[in-house]
């Protein structure tokens, strides 16, 4: 096991050269990250760098503080210390428009499937006519659902509605917490596809997922987290293949370690 106090005074964790972006920076910039509740540590002084143009992928065992990482990095919750840096901005209001983010269990309205579109576009100043919301709804086979209440969807349309409506915002920076659990494989593949077309036309995508295969198929590198701090940022290719960390090792043998 790791020395926890080495640990907490390691230096940031980067990603190899291989990994910079074209102008060599790093659009997000963590700091001695920390977040406790009820008197237990979830992320411990957590430092590192990431890319704009990776699709990044989270992953550890439960527990491991992946959500909480993901919804501190949108501003959803407030470390108890530490800080967070887009592009050298801390989280503020405009920063959180350039956001958006899917949740494992869908989080939808009480109403149709283009009222929930068109809510949250109303939320972000942007008004958009059926017309102009017809090409994310058949990217995600939701057309002839439009004026179906969402509460009456599948859990696989639930889950692409709320794609639906974080990718309508044309969002920067995309959260995505699980966004595949517990969906058939028609669903998951429509899901994967449109992460890809997301990130291909040049929104950032941080992805938590239990799902190695899933992991394999998108993740352009890998953070991996164990206990709250950051074992190993790594290119995917090479951690799926040689893993540096005993811990990310053991995860990807099905080990548990205490």
């Amino acid at each position: 096991m790791h020395d926890t106090a080495a640990l907490r005074e390691a230096p940031p964790v980067s990603p190899p050269e291989c990994l910079r972006t074209a102008t060599g920076r790093y659009p997000l910039s963590v700091r001695g990250l920390s977040y406790s509740a009820d008197g237990q540590d979830i992320i411990k002084k957590v430092s590192f760098d990431l890319p704009s143009d990776d699709l990044t992928v989270l992953m550890g065992p439960n527990g491991a503080g992946k959500s909480v990482l993901l919804r501190l990095l949108h501003g959803l919750m407030a470390p108890t210390g530490g800080t967070i840096l887009w592009n050298g901005r801390p989280i503020d209001r405009a920063l959180r428009k350039s956001q958006a983010m899917v949740f494992q269990k869908p989080v939808l309205l009480r109403r149709s499937v283009l009222q929930n579109l068109r809510f949250a576009m109303g939320l972000r100043g942007l008004a958009r006519s059926r017309g102009d919301l017809e090409p994310i709804l058949k990217r995600l086979h939701l057309q002839t659902l439009a004026d179906r209440p969402a509460r009456l969807l599948s859990g696989g349309e639930q889950q692409r509605l709320s794609l639906a409506r974080a990718l309508a915002l044309k969002p920067e920076i995309l959260f995505l917490d699980e966004p595949c659990a517990n969906l058939d494989p028609a669903s998951v593949q429509l899901i994967e596809d449109t992460i890809k077309q997301a990130q291909a036309q040049g929104t950032k995508i941080i992805l938590v997922t239990h799902d190695i295969h899933q992991a394999r198929r998108l993740a352009e590198q890998v953070v991996f987290l164990h206990h709250g701090q950051v074992s190993e940022i790594t290119p995917a290719d090479i951690f799926f293949n040689a893993a540096s960390s005993r811990e990310a090792r053991a995860y990807l043998d099905g080990k548990i370690l205490i």
